[in-house]
């Protein structure tokens, strides 16, 4: 029963991932699944520090999700894998890299209106990747408002129409329980326990008929059929409604709306029913991926990859076909291969080694070095290709990193290999103009994770500084400069003699040199000695800082027929150019970046004095393609303003904002901002 649209409940393991705004109640929801199922005895709390998931030390110290919670668990004979994604947009591509192994995603939200634009993230990466999902609106026992006016707030962050599969009945201003359209059934919540079944209450006999009849409505859309019974005034039949619900959610045309409270256990079996009704298969699921296994081979897709302190690498994978048994090899798309050194269930940080696994079921892969995280593995020495294309989100924070022990600048490096491989949107790079390591991500959250964990287990300790600005120079007039060099130290001399003309270039020129020697009076031999020399003075000029756009040119000089050597004339060059470049004006430059900033529309007003706070030029904004209710603001800002950029960002708008930097061109700078510059550099430069 691979097919989207075959009838019945799909057998087999199946993969759900739970997604949404930060805080919404994810981790919650997984711990009254694990409980409602059986698969462990007592749910935990978050704020408690006794859930399964978000068991990491840095997420027990920050009460939030900051990697990957993987748990079983078994619901009326059939098998589940929960992935639990962290929420905050800092963590968000943790959640995409999940994506193209399961077969459905709960999207978990609460009737929040300051969440909407991050729950509308959430949603256009699964309709963007083409995963069938649900919406669990918890905290219904805590909402303030009507489920209508809560659907229609959540809908403005869907493409798709959102469909609600259950209304709650309300007493004296509290949800006491729902009443679900589909089977037209009430059930009232018991706390950590099945709802009790009872009958509609008469109060809310004639909401539920509007609103059933709209779900119906709304699947009829997809359904000439079901349309032509609801224009007739016949009642569908049940089975008819829950196949066009089936149906209609693996193809994702609509987004079925559950409720409840995952604090108290409540609407979580009616959630769970749903999912082994209406996720597809594993087979349908590499369906939709593309995947055409071959008879016997095994493939895989890697959701995530650990470092553990004891038992080392550790890829967390999802079988998307065939059987997969320890000590078999696995090819990356290039078709180099490692062997399995152990298969693993993982029930949060617990593991239990087990012999093989069939497909559906996501298991840890043990020091199979050539997998990483979003590769597609197989057991055919061929390989395949990428499944799902991954890429990381560009940085928009980050720092300088040296080890506090300068013994452990080795095992620095290994380290933060290590922790950019277990979660791909940290950049790890080394700046050669400077020296310095940098360290990038998605947050200061993001960041602070990071090196806590480097601390924990790697065993490394560091101390931040802001990453160096590349400021540049240049020169605003134009001079002639002779530089002679002459050394006599008994037996063959040294002796250079140079005449160069130092003038400016337009801006983006870069450096030119050329020569107008006539008469032999400086050997050819010797010239690209002065330009190599003149290059090497370009590395640092009057100011302290690299020298562009500007021409040299080599006019005259002498040389010596004993004494005249390459090093000699690149020396008489130096000299020349130390003596010219302070007489030509020389001027500070610093680097502009073009920012293209995404925000939500009511928070443009904000963003645009964001910008001009920091010295920044807006250049317009306009709506973002295909993001409703978003903007795009344009604007050139110095990169010395760019620090901390981000927390502004977040802070304006509900944690959401985002932005893309390049490099635009190089801008004057003069008066006290250049003082500040010149006078840190004179300082670093004396250090």
């Amino acid at each position: 029963m691979g097919g989207n649209a075959g009838r019945g409940r799909q057998a087999g393991p199946r993969c759900v991932a739970l997604v949404g705004p930060f805080a919404s109640g994810k981790t919650s929801l997984l711990e009254a699944i694990l409980e409602r199922t059986g698969a462990i005895p007592k749910a935990g709390r978050v704020a408690d520090g006794t859930s399964l998931g978000d068991a990491a030390p840095e997420a027990r110290a920050h009460r939030m999700g900051v990697e990957l919670n993987v748990a079983d668990c078994e619901f009326l004979g059939e098998r589940f894998t929960i992935l639990d994604c962290p929420g905050s947009v800092e963590f968000l591509f943790e959640g995409e890299a999940v994506l193209p192994g399961v077969d459905m995603a709960v999207v978990v939200c609460e009737a929040d209106q300051k969440k909407i634009p991050a729950l509308q993230l959430t949603l256009k990466l699964l309709e963007t990747r083409g995963v069938p999902h649900v919406l669990f609106l918890n905290k219904i026992d805590k909402a303030d408002q009507s489920l209508r006016e809560t659907l229609e707030l959540m809908q403005t962050a869907s493409t798709v129409p959102m469909v609600l599969r259950q209304i709650p009945i309300w007493k004296e201003g509290i949800a006491i329980g729902t009443i679900d359209l589909a089977l037209e059934r009430a059930h009232v919540f018991r706390e950590h326990a099945e709802s009790e079944i009872v009958p509609i209450p008469d109060a809310d006999r004639a909401q539920e008929v509007e609103a059933r009849y709209q779900m119906l409505e709304k699947l009829a859309d997809y359904d000439d059929h079901l349309m032509e019974e609801l224009l007739s005034d016949i009642e569908p039949p049940r089975d008819e409604i829950f196949e066009d619900l089936r149906r209609e959610t693996r193809e994702g045309l609509i987004c079925p709306v559950f409720i409840g409270s995952a604090e108290r256990g409540n609407g979580v079996t009616r959630l769970l029913k749903a999912i082994r009704h209406d996720a597809p298969s594993v087979a349908a699921t590499a369906d939709r991926l593309g995947l055409n296994a071959g008879p016997g081979e095994a493939v895989v897709q890697v959701v995530k990859t650990l470092h553990t302190q004891h038992g080392g690498k550790m890829s967390i994978a999802r079988v998307l076909a065939g059987k997969l048994a320890e000590g078999a090899t696995l090819f990356d798309p290039n078709g180099a291969g490692d062997r399995i050194s152990g298969l693993y269930r993982i029930q949060g940080k617990e593991t239990t080694k087990r012999g093989e696994a069939i497909a559906g079921e996501t298991v840890g892969l043990a020091k199979v070095e050539v997998a990483h995280t979003g590769d597609t593995l197989t057991t055919a020495k061929t390989g395949t290709p990428r499944l799902a294309t991954l890429t990381p989100p560009e940085p928009v924070m980050g720092t300088a990193v040296v080890p506090t022990d300068r013994k452990d600048e080795v095992k620095l490096n290994a380290a933060l290999t290590r922790i950019a491989e277990e979660d791909p949107s940290i950049r790890i790079s080394h700046d050669a103009e400077t020296g310095e390591t940098l360290v990038e991500g998605q947050g200061e959250m993001h960041l602070r994770v990071a090196f806590e964990r480097l601390t924990a287990k790697f065993g490394v300790t560091v101390e931040f500084r802001p990453i160096s600005v590349p400021y540049r120079e240049t020169i605003r007039g134009k001079t002639t400069v002779r530089g002679r060099h002459k050394k006599q130290s008994g037996g063959h001399g040294q002796f250079g003699d140079v005449v160069l003309e130092i003038a400016p270039l337009p801006r983006g020129s870069g450096f030119v040199f050329t020569e107008a020697i006539t008469g032999g009076v400086v050997p050819r031999n010797y010239i690209p000695a002065v330009e190599e020399g003149v290059a090497d003075c370009l590395k640092a000029g009057a100011l302290g800082f690299p020298v562009v756009d500007l021409a040299v040119r080599l006019v005259d000089g002498s040389y010596h027929t004993v004494d005249s050597s390459d090093m000699a004339f690149k020396t008489a060059a130096q000299i020349g150019m130390r003596e010219g470049l302070p007489n030509c004006q020389p001027i500070l430059l610093e680097p502009i970046l073009r920012v293209e900033i995404a925000c939500p529309s009511d928070a443009t007003a904000r963003i645009n004095q964001i910008v001009t706070g920091r010295r920044g030029q807006l250049l317009g904004f306009d709506a973002r393609t295909d993001w409703a209710g978003w903007d795009t603001v344009q604007a050139l800002i110095p990169q010395a303003e760019m620090q901390h950029l981000i927390v502004e960002l977040r802070s304006a708008t509900a944690g959401v904002g985002t932005f893309r930097a390049r490099f635009e061109h190089l801008a004057e700078l003069s008066g006290h901002l250049a003082a500040k510059v010149l006078e840190r550099q004179k300082a670093a430069r004396a250090a």
